[in-house]
């Protein structure tokens, strides 16, 4: 409707028509509105927008931690990770007395020890290149030529070592360097500097030779009670593609209900078990009152009488979700096995997320796959507290340590 007709000339049932047709276009208006400034509100932590996204708008982090419930700082029996002072340097360097008193000009014996002081600090860091020669000797009864043989694993006249190439692949796949910085950090780090094919060769020996144990730990997290699993997409070759990850070990109307789900939370740690029936039942009905409340703020849209599902405000979506999927929502409350986040499968997409943005994604899917099983295989050895650097050496002397599956 453009202009407004005459009303004069209407009739009191024309009028009524009009006055329907007014109120069903303001309505569709006003949830236009809210539809348009919901999405001028969306940033990296209130939808799936990217961080990258936000620019100079970034939302401040909100965290679900309770004031005042722990003091700032490390809390009581943390281990701290202030330097210390060593029993045995490994040099040590005497700075004598004088040899007169500064005061008299008496000479001074028997000088003692009444201070020390340690400087932690890095040696000359430099490759040293180890020469491997074989000596030959000929047999005097039958003249034969009796070779020596090289070590396992020397099989060029020129090659790197485990602990060269385990230094490219920990940075590149756990630090996330790209390639080309990678082979120059190595050249200003250690004085050997390598060629960007190096730095990928040496990423796709550690995949193949990694690749057994990966599959183990699949076998694994398959076998377990309890798993955590997300997933993101990754730029490969300039498509799209879907990493899924399987691991172990919010619209703003959801404040009461985050409430109500962090309560329940500290009430099951603080048990240090599953809640008890009664307990429990309290908190789901609560849950479900506060659906009720919400259904009210955002109802469904009626059908219409276009084929297919009518499109759902967000909010509806969401009271839908934690309607439905109720019982997944409070299973932690049931199961102390099950967890109250699904933090440590975030943990883990976050990881490619960051090698992507470095990088602007894999040139290859053989690149994105190198970089998985990779990951896959520090990531395990991460939480089981190994030295990864050292785990990625004995790699490359082809004894892989292997992850606890217990």
């Amino acid at each position: 409707m453009n202009e407004l007709p005459d009303l004069a000339r209407l009739s009191v049932a024309e009028k009524d028509d009009l006055i329907r047709e007014l109120f069903a276009q303001v309505r569709a208006l006003l949830a236009r509105v809210v539809e348009l400034v919901a999405r001028l509100a969306q940033n990296s932590r209130n939808s799936s927008k990217p961080p990258s996204s936000d620019g100079l708008n970034k939302p401040k982090p909100k965290s679900l931690r309770r004031s005042g419930k722990h003091p700032n700082g490390g809390q009581k029996g943390h281990p701290g990770g202030t330097l210390k002072q060593v029993s045995e340097p490994d040099r040590v360097v005497q700075h004598l007395a004088p040899s007169h008193c500064d005061g008299c000009h008496h000479a001074l014996n028997d000088a003692k020890v009444v201070e020390v002081r340690q400087v932690f600090d890095l040696p000359p860091l430099r490759f040293e290149v180890t020469e491997h020669q074989v000596l030959a000797v000929s047999c005097r009864l039958c003249c034969k030529i009796c070779r020596g043989t090289f070590p396992e694993g020397v099989s060029a006249p020129v090659q790197y070592g485990p602990a060269a190439l385990a230094a490219v692949v920990h940075l590149t796949h756990h630090h996330m360097l790209p390639v080309q910085r990678t082979a120059a950090l190595m050249g200003d780090f250690f004085g050997l500097p390598m060629a960007d094919a190096t730095v990928l060769a040496a990423s796709e020996e550690a995949r193949d030779r990694l690749t057994a144990t990966v599959g183990a730990i699949g076998q694994a997290i398959q076998a377990a009670d309890v798993a955590h699993a997300d997933e993101t997409g990754m730029r490969v070759a300039g498509s799209l593609h879907w990493m899924h990850v399987l691991a172990t070990t919010t619209l703003t109307w959801a404040g009461r209900m985050i409430n109500l789900l962090v309560v329940a939370c500290d009430q099951v740690n603080a048990l240090a078990g599953p809640m008890p029936t009664v307990q429990l039942a309290n908190f789901r009905l609560r849950y479900q009152e506060i659906l009720a409340e919400d259904d009210v703020l955002n109802p469904l849209v009626p059908k219409s009488g276009k084929r297919g599902r009518t499109r759902q405000s967000k909010a509806a979506n969401l009271i839908w979700r934690l309607r439905t999927y109720a019982d997944d929502v409070w299973r932690f409350a049931a199961d102390h096995h099950v967890p109250f986040t699904n933090n440590l499968a975030e943990q883990a997409v976050r990881q490619p997320l960051v090698k992507q943005k470095i990088s602007r994604g894999f040139r290859t899917k053989n690149g994105a796959d190198t970089f998985c099983t990779i990951r896959s295989y520090l990531a395990t050895l991460h939480k089981q507290g190994a030295n990864l650097f050292h785990a990625l050496t004995l790699t490359f002397q082809g004894h892989p340590p292997q992850p606890r599956f217990a």
